[in-house]
Parts: structure tokens; C-alpha cells; sequence
């Protein structure tokens, strides 16, 4: 007899029962001829039915059973072979058996050394349970047998046994663990009743399919049912067949990667490791010996962790190990040594920038607390003045006073908040603040950070930058700055901040109130050319290759550039008039081989042209009704005219000169004040009714504003009704009210330089600015006589002719 084993994804439980094909396909029909006892022994199968003409092993383990066949195999060896309903029943009883089941011939009776008994059972015919006599020492039962249809010869029934054959031959290919002899078993199998059964017997199905397929009398039904479970059978097998195949694929890739890699790594080490790993080791290395926070140690180990964890192909590894980078680059809470020694402090502060006792006093104040206590929070500076008298680098002298590290951020412009504060790591192309990315570059977290032109920070949809600096000038705060990349709190107290600005009152009002200001006014003429003679021509001379070469520029004629080129409180404009005279004596030198040993002002006129700036005008004798008032700008001071006129007309009062709202306000201050006191001012009270007034403040494309000009609108606006002439050299600032009093303005050193360049000789103001100028240098105001007021009256005394 051929053996197939396990055919049809028999499962394990079923493998007490293994079928065998026999030789004569048409034994299993005989039983025509076979005589039946009238008490038949019966043996219960737990968990397989046996079909007519298959051939079953089976392991008999149950005293019942071992009686049964035992009586059976002395006898016709003839046995009822029932299937139990429930397979997990141990000791079944008649009501546990099915009705239906083979009469089955036992071919051989096998005792086994533990015991056991192994019988190979062959089914014959199908019978039905008529009764059951005995059930003690085992099942015997009376049975009727059911008669075999015979296999239709039409091609219909032909293409269902076609078909069966086609389909478990299909589940035979997709099971890995059955023979692929089974297969060629299947085709050669001719009968199809014995084809039925034996497909039937090892298909891997419910026991309950099994018995409606052996209940069936007619053999197209048993086909029709047989080859519903081989469709469903099949469908299974491709199924699991499909999770095997894709499950064993992703195997085989995770095998081969890692197979890859392990040799990736032996070739590693033959040329000396992995550059990733030492790259790794060095940096856990260099943590060992770097001192900081144990937040940011903490922080890195976890990170360190992570990347040795992660393949470097992969995205995250560079976001990690740049992160990790600049942690171990930052210089946390290590401090450059500061340098005590005042004098010598002062000294540096001297050479570097002439003039400025303000500032300088207050570096040397800080200074010296620190000296004294060790530490303190450094305070936060504001250096508010006009462009070009050197806030900016006056940060850089502040730093080599004492000893520490410069930087220098330039806000003008800056528009997105993440440039104070940082982008998140996770961005693409993210990176610290600037704040924090300056410090890793000085590796100093104590340096001189000057925060450049903090009145032109912008804000739009990206944030607002002022705003993040609110944290950073925040001495309370700024111990624990938080920048979004490093996730991290990190140490700014110790850093000496420093605020350039030009005008105040473009920066936000909280950012403002952290702020230290100190005002920078603009230099004097004396001043200026001090700085001249020692900074500016031998730093030009040296930038174009004089500075060997021997020839001087005199004070006087140092002043003439810097009276008649120049109109500036800084000197921006005197350092490039100085560069085109450094030219022309660059190339006559170059043409002739010599140069004048000293210029003369006919040599400065010829290199620089005409004068650009002229006092004459205000020492010519002025028409009524003009008068010389004195304005700040954000460049400095500067002077302006007032021109009044009267015109036949209704009383009206034009103006004119782009005024802001605050001047127009007081022109008409000055115009009511002149008509309630009319009288008192030697004025005739129906002019006002007779005639139109028209202010004008010439250069009309330069915006003006502000109250400083009150006093100068209402001499001009005296002098036009009057008739009488404004004082020459005479200029005035001051604000007024309709009562007539002159109010205090600011910006005083600013304005009284301005009327110091511009030739003029008197200046009226408020009695309450006496204290503004006696902080100037009195050698810079030498020449200038002031009248300090109280009421308007003093005022037009002192101005008209």
C-alpha cells in the first residue's frame, strides 16, 4: 500500500489518523458480498470520519475501544466506525455518536511496547445506527446498510470530478508541508466515488462538513458539498500562503540588511572604526570634562543615547548630533577674567574716543562695584544720540577696557522673532538664535554684546523681535533665556548688554523701561576736529598710503572743512571730506613725487569746491517778520527760519512748510497771544481783522514738528506787525502757552551746537535749560551769550530792534 502523509493541511491534532491509498481502488465496493452480524461491535472516532474504501491507522487508547477491536479482529474482524459529535468528550455515550457511519474491515492489529494498540482499519460500506444493544464492555449495535449510488457517466459530473481534482491539487502546491507525490496520487485515482471519499477523508475541514458530506446518499450532492469546502479551502491557502510569503520577504530583507551591516562594520574596523562611532566617542569624551548645568548634562546623555541608538543614513541623526554639537560648543558657565585695573581702563576708554565723560563715568562706576563685590548683574545700556559719534564703537572700547570678548548684533531691519529666540529643531535648516550662536563663537558667556540700532527692529505674520528681546534685557530674566533650538534655559545675566538707538521713541515702550539710557549729543566744533587730528587723518592717511610720508593740515583749516563742508553732529561726513583731500595727495604724490609739507585753504577749496555751508546769511540785515528758531533732528541740531507776512485779507492764517500737527497748534498759540495782547506788544487790534497771516518754514520737503518753535513764531509774527526788526546773530527755542509763559524743550547741547556752526551769537530759551547748558563744555559755547526767559514779553524785548 502507498502512504500519503498529512495530505490537505491535515492539522496536528489530526495526525493519529495518517490515510492509505490501497492497491484495488474498487475494494471499498465490495461490500456487496460482505455479511454483517446481526450485533456489530461499534468504535467511536474522536476526531476524523472514515469514509468507504479508505484506509485509516489508528492508535486505539480507550479500554472500550481496545475491547471492541479486540473482539472484532477475533472474530469477521468487521467494525461500526462512528465519529463523536464532540471530539472532546473522553467517555462518550450513544447520545455523543453520530447515526450515520462505515462498516470498516480491520486489515491489521498492531501491539505496541507502551502498550498501546494500533489497528489499520479499511471502510467498506455506509451504514445507519438501527439500535444500540449492548454498551458494557463496548458499543455493539444493530445496523442497516445504505446502498451506493453509482458515478454518472455525463460530462456534467465528469467536469465536478475534473474540477475536485484540479482544486485539491491546487491546495497541494500552496501547502509547503504536504508531498508533492500527493498530487500525482490525485491523477491517478480513476473511480469517482473512491475520489469523493478520499478527498473528503483528508481535507483539512470541520468534523461536521466531513459527516454531511458521508450522509449524502446521492454521490452529485457528496461532489457538489466536496467542492464548496475546496473552494473555501483554497481561498485559505492562498491567503496564508500570501502572509507567508510576504512575512518571509520581510525577513529576508531585515536578514540581508543586517548581514550588510555586520560586514559593513567588519571592514570598519579593519580600517580603523567607524567614523560615526568615534565621532560619537569624542563628544562623550569631551562632555566628561565640560562644566555645566546638570539640566544640560542630563539633556546630552539622553541625546547621546539616542543617536548611538539611531543608523547616520537616517534624517534624525544629523538634527541630534547637530543639536548635541552645539551643546558641547557653548561655553556655559565658563567667564573670561575681567580686568580691574581702573585707571588703565580709563586710559583705553581715552585713546579710543575723545570726549563722552558720561559713559565713561558709568563704565568706570560698573567697574568698579564689581571690583569691590565680585558680582553683580550687569546692567543694560542705551547709548541714544544722533549717527556718526560712535555708540557703536564705543561698545568695542568698552570691551578692551575691560578685558572681555565683543559682539556685535545689528537689529536694523529685523523682522522675524526667531532670530532672537531660535527655530525649533525639528524645521528643516533650523538653527539657535543669534544671541546664542554669537556666544558659541567667542565661546565667552560674559561677553560685550552691543545690540545695534534697536530702534529699527521691525515686526510682522513672523513675530516681533522686540518683543523676544524683552527676555534678554530683562536683568530678572535673562538668567534662565530660553532658545527654542537648544531647548534649554541658558545663562545671560553675566553678559554686559549695550543698546545703540538714534531715536528713543521708536522703541516699544517695555522694552524701553529695561533700558539704561544715557544720551549722546552731538560734538562741537572744537570736538571735532580733537578727533580729526587724532583718529581721523591717520587712519585715512594710513588707508591711502600716506602715512609716511610728511605734510599737515592745520587746526584753521580743520575748522574750514568743518564749518563750510560739513553740517553734521557726528563725523561721518567730516571722515569722507578728510578721504577726498587724502586722495588728491595721494595722487599728486604719485604724479610729481612730492607733496606740500602744509595745505592751504586755496589747496581745500581746490579739492573740495566751493564751500557748501555759509554763516553769511545770518549776519546780513533780515526783513521784519523772519526769525531763526532752533529744531533737533535725529542727525542733531540744526537751525530754521521762520518767515512771517502779512496780506490784505480777512484775518485768516495760512501755513505752510510741511508742519505737524503739534507746530500748526503753535503758530495758532502765537497768533492768540499776539491778538489778546495786542496793545501790550505795540500792535494796532484791527490789523488782525484787516489782514491774512501766512507762516512759512522754508526747506517745505523736510518734514517738521514739535512745540520748540513757539517762541520763534510769535517774535516772527511781532516783527511782521510791527515793523520792527528781529535781532541778527539772534536764534531762540522755546514753547509758549496762551498765558504767555516760555516752557522748557529738550535736545539744548544739540541745538546750541548747531547755532555754535552756524555763526550765531545770542540764544534765547526757558530760564528752566540753564542746567542743559551748563553741562556743555564751556569752551565749545565760547562766543555765545544766553538769555534765559520766563514770559513772552522778555522775549520780545529781547529779540525786536
Amino acid at each position: 500500500m502507498n502512504q500519503s502523509n498529512n495530505l490537505f493541511l491535515q492539522s496536528e491534532d489530526d495526525t493519529d489518523f495518517l490515510p492509505i491509498i490501497p492497491l484495488n481502488e474498487n475494494d471499498g465496493d465490495d461490500g456487496q458480498e460482505l455479511i454483517i452480524p446481526e450485533e456489530l461491535p461499534v468504535l467511536p472516532l474522536r476526531n476524523t470520519v472514515l469514509f468507504p474504501g479508505v484506509v485509516l491507522p489508528i492508535t486505539v487508547g480507550r479500554d472500550k475501544s481496545i475491547r471492541a477491536v479486540n473482539e472484532a479482529y477475533r472474530s469477521d474482524k468487521l467494525v461500526g466506525v462512528l465519529a463523536q459529535r464532540d471530539s472532546t468528550i473522553e467517555d462518550p455515550v450513544v447520545s455523543d455518536l453520530e447515526e450515520v457511519g462505515t462498516v470498516a474491515k480491520i486489515v491489521k492489529l498492531i501491539k505496541m511496547p507502551d502498550g498501546g494498540t494500533t489497528v489499520i482499519i479499511q471502510g467498506k460500506r455506509r451504514f445507519r445506527l438501527s439500535s444500540i444493544t449492548s454498551e458494557e464492555p463496548f458499543f455493539k449495535a444493530r445496523v442497516v446498510l445504505l446502498n451506493e449510488e453509482e458515478a454518472p457517466k455525463d460530462q456534467d459530473f465528469a467536469a465536478y470530478v475534473a474540477n475536485i481534482k484540479e482544486l485539491a491539487t491546487q491546495i497541494i502546491h500552496l501547502s509547503p508541508n504536504l508531498p508533492s507525490e500527493a498530487s500525482i496520487i490525485l491523477k491517478n485515482i480513476e473511480n469517482p466515488s473512491f475520489l469523493i471519499h478520499f478527498v473528503s477523508s483528508n481535507l483539512s475541514t470541520e468534523l461536521a462538513d466531513k459527516q454531511r458530506i458521508l450522509v449524502f446518499d446521492h454521490i452529485k450532492e457528496r461532489a457538489d458539498l466536496l467542492m464548496q469546502l475546496l473552494q473555501r479551502e483554497l481561498q485559505f491557502a492562498e491567503l496564508k500562503n500570501k502572509v507567508t510569503n510576504k512575512t518571509r520577504t520581510e525577513l529576508d530583507k531585515q536578514q540581508r540588511e543586517y548581514f550588510l551591516q555586520q560586514q559593513l562594520k567588519s571592514i570598519k574596523d579593519e580600517l580603523g572604526g567607524d567614523h560615526n562611532d568615534r565621532e560619537i566617542r569624542e563628544m562623550s569624551k569631551k562632555a566628561e570634562t565640560k562644566i555645566w548645568p546638570a539640566t544640560a548634562k542630563e539633556m546630552f546623555k539622553k541625546g547621546i543615547e539616542k543617536l548611538e541608538r539611531m543608523h547616520p543614513t537616517t534624517p534624525d541623526y544629523s538634527v541630534v548630533y547637530n543639536h548635541l554639537d552645539l551643546m558641547l560648543d557653548l561655553p556655559w558657565e565658563h567667564y573670561t577674567e575681567d580686568k580691574y585695573d581702573l585707571k588703565r581702563s580709563r586710559q583705553v576708554l581715552d585713546a579710543d574716543h575723545y570726549g563722552m565723560h558720561k559713559i565713561k563715568e558709568r563704565i568706570i562706576e560698573y567697574l568698579a562695584v564689581l571690583k569691590l563685590k565680585g558680582d553683580m548683574k550687569s546692567p543694560i545700556l542705551c547709548f541714544v544720540g544722533p549717527p556718526g559719534i560712535g555708540k557703536t564703537s564705543l561698545g568695542k572700547s568698552i570691551a578692551n577696557a575691560i578685558g572681555r570678548k565683543y559682539i556685535r548684533l545689528s537689529l536694523g531691519g529685523l523682522h522675524d522673532e526667531s532670530e532672537i529666540r531660535g527655530h525649533r529643531k525639528t524645521y528643516i535648516g533650523a538653527m539657535p538664535g543669534r544671541v546664542l550662536q554669537s556666544i558659541r563663537k567667542v565661546q565667552s558667556s560674559n561677553p560685550v554684546m552691543i545690540l545695534d540700532e534697536i530702534d529699527k527692529v521691525g515686526s510682522d505674520h513672523r513675530g516681533d523681535p522686540s518683543s523676544a528681546l524683552l527676555e534678554v534685557l530683562d536683568p530678572e530674566q535673562n538668567n534662565s533665556f530660553y532658545d527654542n533650538y537648544l531647548e534649554l534655559e541658558y545663562d545671560l545675566s553675566k553678559v554686559l548688554f549695550i543698546a545703540t538707538a538714534n531715536n528713543i521713541a521708536n522703541i516699544q515702550p517695555a522694552l524701553r523701561d529695561r533700558l539704561e539710557i544715557i544720551d549722546l549729543s552731538g560734538y562741537a566744533i572744537e570736538e571735532k576736529s580733537e578727533i580729526a587730528k587724532r583718529h581721523l587723518i591717520p587712519k585715512q592717511k594710513e588707508a591711502h598710503g600716506l602715512k609716511t610720508i610728511g605734510f599737515k593740515i592745520s587746526d584753521k583749516i580743520l575748522e574750514k572743512v568743518i564749518q563750510d563742508y560739513t553740517r553734521e553732529s557726528g563725523v561721518r561726513e567730516l571722515d569722507r571730506q578728510l578721504a577726498s583731500i587724502m586722495r588728491t595727495q595721494a595722487k599728486d604724490y604719485a604724479l610729481k613725487g612730492k607733496l606740500k609739507s602744509v595745505l592751504t585753504l586755496q589747496d581745500i577749496e581746490s579739492i573740495l569746491g566751493k564751500p557748501r555751508y555759509s554763516n553769511e546769511i545770518y549776519k546780513t540785515s533780515n526783513m521784519p517778520g523772519v526769525a531763526v528758531g532752533l529744531a533737533w533732528t535725529y542727525v542733531g541740531g540744526d537751525i530754521l527760519f521762520i518767515e512771517a507776512v502779512l496780506s490784505e485779507g480777512k484775518g485768516e492764517l495760512k501755513l505752510t512748510g510741511n508742519l505737524g500737527n503739534v507746530m500748526k497748534e503753535s503758530a495758532s498759540t502765537a497768533l492768540t497771544y499776539l491778538h489778546a495782547n495786542a496793545r501790550k506788544c505795540g500792535v494796532d487790534p484791527e490789523l488782525f481783522e484787516k489782514k491774512n497771516v501766512h507762516i512759512h518754514v522754508p526747506e517745505g520737503a523736510t518734514p517738521k514738528d514739535g512745540p520748540s518753535a513757539g517762541i520763534t513764531m510769535l517774535s516772527a509774527l511781532t516783527s511782521a506787525f510791527t515793523g520792527r526788526k528781529v535781532k541778527p546773530y539772534l536764534a531762540m527755542t522755546g514753547e509758549i502757552t496762551l498765558r504767555g509763559q516760555v516752557l522748557p524743550v529738550g535736545g539744548i547741547k544739540e541745538k546750541v551746537l548747531a547755532a555754535k556752526r552756524a555763526g550765531l551769537k545770542e540764544i534765547i530759551m526757558c530760564w528752566q535749560n540753564e542746567k542743559d547748558v551748563q553741562e556743555i563744555d564751556s569752551s565749545y559755547i565760547k562766543g555765545l551769550t544766553f538769555h534765559y526767559v520766563r514770559t513772552m514779553q522778555q522775549v520780545l524785548d529781547l529779540a525786536l530792534l
